[in-house]
């Protein structure tokens, strides 16, 4: 899996997938990170990407151009390794909502390029130019693109092969078959009069994941309804 980050802020990026399981992944070349700074590639003689939006508003645009020339260079270092089209990816609030589905979708790429726009968003004919998906990970608004690319690399990197330690932990987790995980418990057995729940202490593993399984329906009933909908399957559950 190969990581093109096209933004302002490569060094924000860098610094989170450089860290923890990406960042061992990444020295193991499990995953591959390229940054390419969209300021590079300005005519501008002070450097700016940005300019005032035509009809008026507040706020600053980035110009079409440095997002298209840092695009194609991108595309052309990806010609060299590859003959597979990229998926490319603009972080916008207004994008299909990121999720697991997506994450597991993504992983089968060889090579994903983030586009991260900043100030009141891009010139719409880069996507003129550009075949780039519109994805976001939530209805807000964040300060720029990086963030969101950083989430959806995340989540994307511990769907690919050998990335993780524990080969069952990409699938017994969060959101794994649309419901919640259940809760998890480690030593001490007890702790300000908190104690494990005895059934997990039992080694009847028939019963334990009984148990975790109507654990996590209840915590998805409480925190997530909406992920409930056609999930059960029998008149127990």
């Amino acid at each position: 899996m190969r990581y093109h980050v096209l933004t302002l802020f490569p060094e924000l990026v860098e610094y989170c997938m450089n860290t923890s399981i990406t960042g061992r992944a990444i020295k193991e070349e499990k995953l591959q990170l390229n940054t390419v700074n969209i300021r590079n590639f300005t005519k501008e003689k002070h450097g700016h990407v940005d300019d005032y939006p035509y009809g008026g508003g507040a706020g600053m645009v980035m110009q079409v151009e440095p997002v298209y020339l840092s695009y194609k260079y991108v595309e052309e270092d990806i010609k060299k390794i590859s003959e597979k089209k990229p998926k490319v990816l603009y972080m916008s609030p207004g994008g299909r909502v990121f999720n697991q589905d997506m994450a597991k979708e993504l992983a089968k790429e060889e090579d994903i390029v983030f586009i991260c726009g900043h100030y009141e968003g891009i010139d719409e004919r880069t996507f003129d130019l550009i075949e780039a998906e519109p994805v976001s990970i939530g209805d807000y608004v964040l300060t720029g693109g990086e963030i969101p690319a950083v989430v959806i690399m995340d989540a994307v990197s511990r769907m690919v092969e050998g990335v993780l330690g524990n080969k069952e932990s990409s699938v017994e987790e969060s959101f794994s078959g649309n419901i919640l995980e259940y809760p998890q418990y480690t030593r001490p057995e007890e702790y300000m009069g908190l104690k494990v729940p005895a059934i997990l202490l039992s080694g009847n593993h028939k019963k334990v994941e009984e148990w975790r399984r109507e654990q996590a329906l209840e915590r998805t009933r409480k925190y997530r309804p909406d992920l409930l909908k056609g999930e059960l399957k029998d008149e127990e559950e």
